[in-house]
């Protein structure tokens, strides 16, 4: 069947439901959102003369929830007017409008008697044939069939989403052997194409993937830390990014989620995974069971592995739980001497020989969680998954893991590393021996840029699903590059396009990224025809290299500095004026100078989750890279368009004097940042390869290189006067200092195209021009240079 999703109805509004119903509003999806009806007025509705009949308390419940939800940090919403796609209601009174539903997703409690009561009014009013699906997190999908009709059971599936669903990009498909093929493949595809998601198929087995493998590796870490005596520090310290794991890394993370809900689990994987040789390692260690009778649960009970308590200065002070005496104290800082040695490498699969080699107690904490994660992973196949990527797939989406486990033992070699576990006396599943007996020495393996797998029923490698439509950099580095220099490299990615990946720290853009911009183009434009602009890395580009920057003005090498801003400058119009298509692929972190590339591209292909701006200002400058010549160019083309000319000026203004930071590609649109016909790809791992769509597209099109504009309507004094009136108010209430004041007013100079007597039009290059003399004039001022130096130091802006 061809299923369409014009409207889902999600069935609970506790904070996953509501979360998953601002996820389908996200990405352009009607939703009905129902819950309970309340069965006692609150004190506010007795006040009021309300009765239990009144509509207002009857959605009081949902209402409450999802208005909490929304306003939670971080947003659920790309947007806040994706909201108005959400209709709320209750079970009583709205459960006939699912009929109407393509799609209806169950996320109430976790009690298979409750999710029953729910299904059997879902079958009086649910349309045959449309979707259903359970969000549950443990609870045996099989269970929920009882008393169901035939077309409910073959159109039912689970459908687990992780927390939060806007972020994490894990989603779990677990079928029951009745859900019809089609069905499955929907959901698979669907997770993946629309809703942005790594979608995984699951068997019907105890936590299904991700939970099962997390929460064992998370016991092994607690179990560890226990026999090793390790500090809470300690154990942070070796399980965050050093081994490609969140910051928040092991006990941080329990406190966020709840280490009750890691307690619960845990406890139901020692008594549902029955068949499992490895299941004592679910036991709670000791100290976790007094967290439990102290409820000690982390954030939500105020205090956990770590408590937020006040000083003797009166200043916040987060301090550790000691395992032993279980007296909070202050944090001690960890060091070992094997994290020592890898802090010079950035690759991590270059970090993991390393870590497991380590002499000292770090390493023997990493080979003893290690080893126990490896050989528990091939012992979980066919159990849990059929394919060893899917167990990899599962964590890395589920957990925010870098890396999943058959790829770290890759990187320690699966050969030697087998004898090792051996030793130490853990059991791998024997398909791992008759992998190396077969000839076959690793887990993964690319080629001709194919990423492949060890299928383990043929003992044959096999392309990993999708691989044909994903370009992830990694996979096809050996055969694509065309051009690198120390800073980048330059792909050949197929039908004429090529993509120049930034490869600096953060990818922030110093004189190497400029060298490779005009490189780079100039081999498009002599032998390709379009080129992309992307990364696979975490961030786009965190913008300019502030450090060089910094330098050549304590030295004040203004000269030099000149020299760098025209550069830079130039670059971009290299950018919006060459004779092929470029276009850019901002994702994570795109700020500075990497918002102005994008602001110069001829097409966005931005991820859903971009964060951009121009934030030049909290560093005590202005865009320097074009970036205010192309948002007062962009005002200009809106005052032809009819709107009121100072209010757009004044908008475009605003969002460089604040260094606003769009906080998703959507909010990036309503900036002005991203334009019309730009585009957003939800699901990141297909976004270099929208990219490339897209500039094949342009290049078909018969893409013919612009000139530059002189058109661009400027408004002089009118709105100088404007714009100085605003800032000495703000400086008369206390809300800027006297050094934002200036740099608002230079700001203003160059938005308005200087002290023109009356609104005239200019060029790009005028305004270019007033931009760079700004740009040095600024960092000539002292306070400029400190709150350059404050934000390399902290990575935060300074206002003094």
């Amino acid at each position: 069947m061809n299923y369409k999703i014009r409207k889902v109805a999600i069935l609970g509004s506790g904070v996953m439901g509501s979360r998953i119903a601002c996820h389908f509003a996200n990405i352009g999806v009607q939703v009905l959102l129902l819950d309970i009806v309340p069965r006692e007025l609150t004190d506010t509705e007795k006040a009021k003369g309300l009765t239990l009949e009144h509509k207002i308390v009857r959605n009081r419940i949902v209402n409450d929830a999802l208005h909490g939800v929304i306003k939670s940090n971080p947003s659920p919403v790309y947007h806040s007017k994706v909201v108005e796609r959400i209709i709320t209601g209750n079970f009583e009174d709205d459960m006939k409008d699912i009929a109407s539903c393509d799609w209806v997703l169950e996320a109430v409690v976790e009690n298979l008697d409750i999710k029953k009561k729910v299904f059997n009014q879902v079958e009086l009013h649910r349309k045959p044939g449309t979707l259903i699906s359970t969000n549950t997190s443990g609870i045996p999908i099989h269970l929920m069939l009882d008393g169901r009709s035939d077309d409910f059971k073959t159109h039912f599936c689970g459908t687990h989403f992780f927390n939060p669903p806007r972020y994490l990009k894990l989603l779990e498909i677990i079928p029951t052997e009745l859900t019809r093929t089609d069905v499955v493949d929907f959901f698979m595809h669907y997770g993946d194409r629309y809703l942005g998601k790594t979608t995984v198929l699951c068997k019907d087995t105890p936590a299904f993937i991700a939970n099962r493998i997390g929460v064992y590796a998370i016991m092994e870490v607690l179990h560890a830390a226990n026999e090793l005596g390790l500090s809470v520090e300690e154990v942070d310290k070796l399980t965050g990014p050093v081994v490609g794991r969140p910051k928040s890394a092991t006990f941080r993370t329990a406190d966020v989620v709840g280490i009750d809900t890691l307690i619960k689990v845990a406890n139901n994987l020692v008594v549902d995974a029955k068949y499992d040789k490895s299941k004592d390692m679910f036991v709670l260690p000791e100290y976790l069971k007094k967290l439990d009778e102290n409820k000690w649960y982390g954030d939500k009970s105020k205090q956990g592995f770590y408590k937020k308590t006040k000083n003797e200065k009166g200043e916040t002070e987060i301090q550790s739980l000691n395992l032993k005496t279980f007296e909070y104290g202050v944090q001690q800082k960890a060091k070992f001497a094997t994290l020592e040695a890898t802090k010079p490498i950035d690759d991590l699969s270059k970090r993991f020989p390393i870590l497991l080699a380590g002499k000292d107690k770090a390493g023997d904490f990493y080979r003893h969680t290690f080893f126990g994660a490896f050989a528990y992973v091939t012992n979980r196949i066919p159990e849990i998954a059929d394919h060893l990527y899917q167990i990899d797939e599962a964590v890395c989406a589920g957990f925010g893991w870098e890396m999943g486990p058959f790829e770290i033992w890759d990187t320690l070699g699966v050969p030697n590393t087998l004898e090792q576990l051996k030793t130490a006396g853990r059991k791998p599943a024997t398909w791992v021996d008759e992998m190396l007996a077969s000839g076959a020495d690793t887990f993964y393996k690319t080629e001709n840029g194919v990423r492949k797998y060890y299928h383990i029923e043929s003992k044959t490698y096999k392309p990993l699903p999708g691989s044909g439509e994903i370009i992830i950099l990694d996979h096809i580095r050996k055969n694509s590059k065309v051009w690198s220099n120390s800073g980048a490299t330059l792909h050949d990615i197929g039908d004429g396009i090529l993509n120049l990946e930034f490869q600096t720290k953060m990818n922030t853009m110093g004189s190497e990224i400029v060298s490779a911009l005009n490189k780079s183009i100039e081999i498009a434009e002599n032998d390709f025809r379009g080129l992309v602009i992307g990364n696979n890395a975490p961030n786009f580009s965190a913008g300019a290299n502030l450090a060089m920057l910094l330098m050549f003005a304590i030295d004040q090498e203004f000269d030099e500095i000149d020299m760098m801003v025209r550069a830079f400058q130039k670059t971009m119009m290299r950018v919006r004026y060459s004779s092929i298509p470029v276009v850019t692929a901002p994702h994570g972190l795109s700020l500075g100078g990497g918002c102005e590339i994008n602001l110069h591209a001829d097409a966005v292909q931005a991820a859903a989750e971009t964060y951009i701006g121009l934030v030049e200002m909290g560093v005590g400058l202005i865009p320097g890279g074009g970036g205010t010549k192309e948002l007062t160019l962009r005002a200009s083309d809106a005052f032809e368009k009819g709107d009121i000319e100072l209010n757009t000026l004044q908008n475009a203004y605003m969002n460089i004097a604040m260094a606003k930071v769009a906080t998703s590609a959507a909010e990036a649109f309503d900036m002005g940042i991203f334009r019309k016909n730009d585009r957003i790809s939800i699901n990141e791992r297909r976004q270099i390869a929208d990219a490339k769509q897209r500039a094949v597209e342009l290049a078909d099109m018969g893409y013919t290189q612009h000139t530059q504009r002189k058109d661009i309507k400027v408004q002089g004094k009118s709105g100088l006067a404007m714009f100085h009136i605003g800032a000495s108010s703000m400086l008369r209430g206390q809300y800027i200092s006297e050094h934002d004041k200036k740099i608002s007013e230079k700001l203003a100079w160059i938005m308005c195209g200087g002290d023109l007597s009356y609104p005239q039009l200019v060029s790009e290059q005028y305004l270019l021009d007033l931009e760079r003399e700004a740009f040095l004039s600024l960092c000539g001022e002292r306070k400029t240079l400190e709150r350059i130096q404050y934000t390399l130091k902290t990575g935060k802006p300074l206002r003094n």
